[in-house]
């Protein structure tokens, strides 16, 4: 393959989208100069220099490729030769039928590969803007903790304000102060191992006493974000008890498929999950727990949960601000700025959700500027796929007047036609057959999209 410009492209941020960003663009034989602004600058959520570190969860979500769509991403980005797919497989630590990751050692197999590729460059440099003259090509993948030099820059290139939300972290727990009197191992229905979560459980005065202090438990203020949305898929643990005391027991905390055998003839009000956060297993992280409380308050909360009463505390839950592009209304097909088309964007400043998402913008990014750099036209994913879905939503399928954050799901799909939607009977699929069927279109549709 022939490229027409040996220029560098240059990307801003090393988190999990301009890494997949560069590891694509550097497989096509294009130059990359990576800039990363830790630690000449840090973040409120970081906690190490490495690149592509996993701030929040240590889950990559269902790797269910037939009845999922995040899992369904997954096997996507595995075709097409994903750098953090590989780093995620090659540390991945048990949980279900999820795929999560020993999170040190994940970034550390994804900083060593772009370390190692003579075609990466790696700054450690904050970009501010305006950019040079000579970046003819540009990826900003900063992220949800742009730094505000940047996001004036990006201001200032838009013409439009970004927006931003709450988005929370939950707190991890040393395995070894957890009380297995209390707690046991179990996934729920067994999944997986059967055994890949740790459970504690509340009976129905704890349960009432739990959200009573969720309630009114002091919680983190910030007054300059007052007004800001929360994103529905990650809301803090006391925003949905907040939204009606049952809430979380039909949410995070609730108690099917599982059964306590301390005490098997009771069954819980509500069930708080735990899960590996680590290779070692010495880390648990309290699932679906992200919270607002300030650090004591959450100490003294959390420890009243059955099996917590001494719980020591790795990382206590924290809250961020998350900035993102109105991306319907600002870029086109291939993630290009209209205003400007030398500058694309990748990742969660797009407006996508999660590592996943995340993960499969950069790599579109990608592939789209290789493509441009070897002188052809990008060539974009079928919509009927996971990735050409989730870009399809983000570059004009979302009402840009009402355009917030999105996971990879179904909705997002384009519904089956004729014979392809309907069953044995002449009657249209419908859960996990519908899910099913629009997979197997996904992989047929993927395949002819790469010519196999």
């Amino acid at each position: 393959m022939n490229i027409t410009n040996q220029n560098p492209v240059h990307i801003i941020g090393g988190g999990l989208a301009g890494s997949e960003a560069a590891w694509q663009l550097a497989r096509a034989g294009v130059p990359v100069t990576l800039h990363e602004m830790r630690p000449v600058r840090t973040t409120d959520a970081h906690v190490s220099d490495g690149l592509a570190e996993l701030v929040c969860s240590n889950s990559f979500r269902s790797d269910d490729a037939d009845f999922n769509a995040v899992g369904l991403m997954h096997q996507e980005l595995r075709r097409l030769g994903s750098l953090i797919m590989q780093a995620a497989d090659a540390n991945k630590v048990p949980a279900g039928g999820a795929l999560a990751v020993d999170r040190d050692a994940f970034s550390a197999t994804v900083q060593s590969a772009l370390e190692s590729d003579p075609l990466i460059e790696i700054h450690r440099e904050e970009v501010a803007g305006p950019f040079p003259d000579d970046w003819d090509k540009v990826i900003i993948a900063s992220g949800p903790l742009t730094s505000e030099r940047l996001a004036g820059a990006i201001r200032e290139l838009t013409g439009k304000n970004a927006l931003s939300f709450f988005d929370a972290i939950a707190p991890i727990v040393h395995k070894e102060s957890i009380d297995f009197d209390k707690a046991w191992y179990q996934s729920r229905y067994d999944k997986g191992d059967g055994s890949d979560y740790i459970n504690c459980p509340l009976d129905a005065e704890q349960y009432e006493t739990f959200i009573d202090n969720l309630l009114e438990g002091e919680k983190t203020e910030f007054k300059e974000w007052e007004g800001t949305p929360y994103f529905e898929g990650c809301l803090p643990i006391e925003v949905m008890a907040e939204r009606g005391r049952q809430t979380l027991a039909f949410g995070p905390m609730k108690p099917v498929g599982l059964t306590n055998p301390h005490n098997p003839a009771v069954k819980p009000r509500g069930i708080i999950q735990l899960r590996q956060d680590n290779a070692l297993g010495t880390l648990w992280n309290m699932v679906g727990f992200q919270t607002k409380l300030t650090y004591g308050e959450q100490k003294r909360i959390f420890r009243t949960i059955p099996g917590l009463e001494k719980a020591e505390f790795a990382r206590l839950g924290g809250l961020h601000r998350n900035t993102f592009l109105n991306s319907p209304k600002l870029l086109n097909e291939t993630l290009a700025l209209k205003s400007h088309p030398h500058i694309r964007f990748a990742g969660q400043i797009t407006g996508c959700e999660g590592y996943v998402e995340s993960t499969s913008v950069g790599l579109m990014v990608g592939r789209f500027v290789a493509a441009e750099r070897m002188g052809q036209s990008p060539s974009l994913p079928p919509q009927t796929t996971a990735l050409g879905a989730l870009l399809g939503h983000i570059t004009g399928g979302a009402d840009e007047k009402t355009f917030q954050p999105m996971n990879v799901n179904f909705g997002l799909f384009p519904d089956l036609e004729g014979d392809e939607g309907l069953n044995e009977k002449g009657r249209r699929l419908k859960g996990k057959d519908r899910k099913q069927a629009m997979s197997e279109r996904a992989r047929r549709d993927l395949n002819s999209w790469l010519g196999g």
